[in-house]
């Protein structure tokens, strides 16, 4: 005979029970490192590292003002613990009409159609250096048990189609270097959805010879490198300003661990008189040899998750 099983229900928790005040409550919550790495996470975004709280943007002022560590653009976030209305949405185009480069989030307890159908609308009609996600947040506690967050995700860019548009408006006078570079991260973005990394998300696809992976620190982030003059590739940590070099001296302190943990030797350039340092990892290849390219691609994936590893717990206490 089977075991009677005993379920318990789920019920939903009004918001203002547990945040009274939008400003002195929410925001406050939502800026916590774990509360902001779950919005994070369901967004499907690397990291986003906090910067300011009700922070002034030019002539804007943002309820939570963070940078995407591994672009170091703007993330502006603007919270509702109500319904969408047009007084946000009208902050949020005021946002993006006065920034170069911007990823916006709207919190809200529920989207009307007519809002979210205007978050779609604007990433429709904008090109991959703007981005608008649509986000309703609800309280949900199982039986007795605390309440807890969700991030429900109802609207957000459409990367893909942002790629084909940008692609298909910049292609006329690409050099075949520059095609050849689009390609090659389209490839690797189409490796690391078959092979998923639970430590990085890879960038859009980009004529750039650089793919940049955040690791929670806005000052530094590991990037990829192709270069194809001399058919070789990088995993690279990055560090800018740091013109007295405190953080590369920091690091350089555990050079011996480091290679033993990556095991390989890696180049530490101090880069004396400039901004910069860099820590290398250099492979040779045939960038343009298509039976290689899966190859490459694994290589940048594991040794990016070693980087990521052992770099990211050392540079979070500097």
């Amino acid at each position: 005979m089977a075991t009677s099983i005993e379920l318990s229900k789920i019920t939903k928790v009004e918001l203002r029970d547990c945040w009274e005040n939008e400003a002195t409550d929410f925001t406050p919550w939502l800026a916590k490192d774990e509360n902001i790495a779950m919005l994070a996470d369901a967004l499907g975004m690397n990291e986003l590292e906090v910067r300011a709280q009700e922070e002034h943007v030019g002539p804007f002022r943002a309820d939570i003002l963070c940078v995407d560590p591994g672009t170091d653009k703007y993330v502006l976030i603007e919270n509702q613990l109500e319904i969408t209305d047009h007084k946000h949405l009208g902050q949020i185009l005021t946002y993006a009409a006065g920034l170069d480069a911007v990823t916006i989030i709207w919190i809200a307890e529920r989207f009307t159609e007519e809002h979210r159908a205007a978050i779609d609308w604007l990433n429709s009609i904008t090109d991959k250096e703007f981005n608008f996600f649509g986000v309703e947040i609800e309280l949900i506690k199982i039986g007795d048990s605390p309440a807890a967050p969700m991030f429900n995700v109802v609207a957000k860019p459409n990367g893909w189609s942002k790629d084909v548009k940008r692609s298909k408006a910049s292609g006329e006078g690409r050099s075949e270097t520059e095609i050849f570079k689009y390609e090659f991260w389209s490839g690797f973005n189409e490796y690391m959805s078959t092979h998923p990394s639970e430590l990085f998300h890879p960038q859009s696809a980009s004529y750039d010879h650089w793919m940049n992976i955040a690791i929670g620190k806005g000052d530094m982030h590991i990037a990829l490198l192709l270069n194809t003059r001399e058919q070789k590739v990088c995993v690279q940590f990055y560090i800018w300003n740091d013109t007295d070099k405190t953080y590369f001296d920091a690091l350089v302190k555990y050079k011996d661990d480091a290679e033993k943990f990556i095991g390989h030797s890696l180049a530490w350039r101090r880069l004396d008189g400039k901004k910069t340092s860099t820590i290398d990892l250099f492979k040779k290849c045939k960038l343009k040899s298509e039976s290689d390219r899966e190859a490459i691609y694994a290589w940048y994936k594991e040794y990016t998750e070693k980087f990521i590893s052992f770099f990211k717990p050392i540079v979070k206490e500097l």
